[in-house]
This record gives C-alpha cells, structure tokens and sequence, in this order.
C-alpha cells in the first residue's frame, strides 16, 4: 500500500474512534443526575449572622457559607460568576439528556449552607456534583485547580477515587478547551483537601472548580467574558461526559 494511502486510512480510523467516543459520551449523559452547586450567593454580604453560624463540616464546625471573592475593579463578583456558569452549563447538560439539580434556584438570595448543600446532592443520589467557583489568590498566580475529597475517616472513604476521577476528567477537559493549570496552588491543576464541608459530607462524587484567580488581571479578563464562560460550560459538560461515559 502506497504511503498516501496508509496515511488516508490512519486519519480515518483516528477519526472514526474519535466520533465514536464522542457518541458514547453524548449517550452517557442522558438520564443521569447531575447536582450543580454555584459557589455562595449575591445576599450573603447583607447577611453576616446568617452565614456565620457554624454547622457540621465533617467532624468539626465552619461558618454555614462565605461571601466570596471579587475583580480588583469589583465589577465582577464570584458569586454572580459562579451563578452564570452554572446556568450556561444546566443548559448543555439538560440539551444532552441529563437531570439537572441546583443548589440554589437564583442568585440573590443566602446561603444555602455548606452542609445543606452537600445533603442536597446526597438526597438526589447524583451521579455527580460539581461546585462552581473562581479562586480569590495572589495577583500574581493565575489558571484553574480543580479540588477533590481527600481521606476523612468516617466521612469521605467511599467517595475519595470516584472523585478523583472525576476530577482528573475535568482537568483533561478544561485543559483540552484552553484553561491554563494554577501556577500557584495544588499540583498539575489538582488539590486534594479534607476541610471543606462540602466534600466532606457527600456522598456521591464531588469536586469543586475554580475556574481562575479574580485577583489575577489575565484570567479577570476572562472570567468576564460571556463567550469564555460559555467555552468554559462546554468543557465542564465534557468533563461530566467523559466520567459517566467511563463510571
């Protein structure tokens, strides 16, 4: 066979693994559950002594929520960011055949508390849960980490690999669409952590995402971008896609 003709049928069969995994991926959406958890909300400022009261993180006590960060121009909150992700990516999810379950159904409101939030995935019996945030780091660090439960004695054990999975499909997917991996925290874009309350009170498969450093000039200037969220939202969904299609 002629070398032309060899490279012809390599491409097609390169190609044509391609398109299949993309099918299997787009069929192992539908009909799972998918919690999506948007970090903090927009009242939480006005509302100090509510999201200050301590409650359950998995084997000690946290404040129930956080305001979140900012921009350095402060015209774009985290929480808000959080929020039009999320509804970007409902949307993919639910055109792919998934059910979609929110943690909060807007973004004016307080709370819900972290451990609230972790029951609400658990009580969905979720294939997966994804918590949707962007980092508040040091000017000069910048790119997106995705966090995952680390061992907690009576808590996290039945969750630690599946998560990490999870996780590892995310980092391939927002790698794959661009996203540059934190330069200033975790490991290669991974950070395993016990202390957050919500990993470690799930029950299903949880990661948070941080999707850049508001406080970094580079990545605000995406986090600010509508076509960079939407982007962002297809790759998340991949990421979602490429775990079940595997799990």
């Amino acid at each position: 066979m002629k070398a032309a003709s060899m490279a012809v049928l390599t491409l097609a069969v390169v190609v044509g693994g391609s398109l299949a995994a993309t099918d299997a991926e787009r069929a192992a959406l539908d009909a799972k559950t998918i919690v999506l958890d948007p970090g903090h909300n927009g009242g939480n400022a006005a509302s100090p002594e509510k999201i200050k009261k301590q409650v359950p993180a998995g084997g000690f006590r946290k404040d129930c929520d956080t305001t979140g960060t900012a921009t350095n121009d402060g015209k774009l909150s985290e929480h808000a960011f959080n929020w039009d992700v999320s509804r970007r990516l409902k949307k993919l999810l639910e055109a792919r055949g998934a059910k979609v379950v929110l943690t909060r159904r807007h973004d004016r409101g307080t709370g819900p508390c972290i451990d609230r939030r972790a029951a609400i995935g658990n009580r969905a019996k979720a294939d997966a849960v994804i918590s949707i945030h962007a980092d508040g780091g040091p000017a000069g660090g910048r790119g997106f980490h995705v966090i995952h439960p680390g061992t907690l004695k009576g808590y996290t054990e039945p969750i630690v690999k599946p998560s990490k999975r999870l996780a590892l499909d995310m980092r391939t997917e927002l790698t794959r669409a661009g996203l540059a991996r934190a330069n200033y925290i975790g490991n290669k874009g991974l950070s395993q952590r016990t202390d957050l309350g919500g990993l470690n009170l799930s029950k299903v498969p949880k990661i948070f995402v941080e999707l850049g450093n508001m406080r970094n000039r580079a990545d605000a200037r995406r986090l600010k971008s509508r076509s960079w969220r939407q982007s962002t939202a297809r790759a998340l969904r991949d990421g979602l896609a490429r775990y079940v299609a595997r799990d």
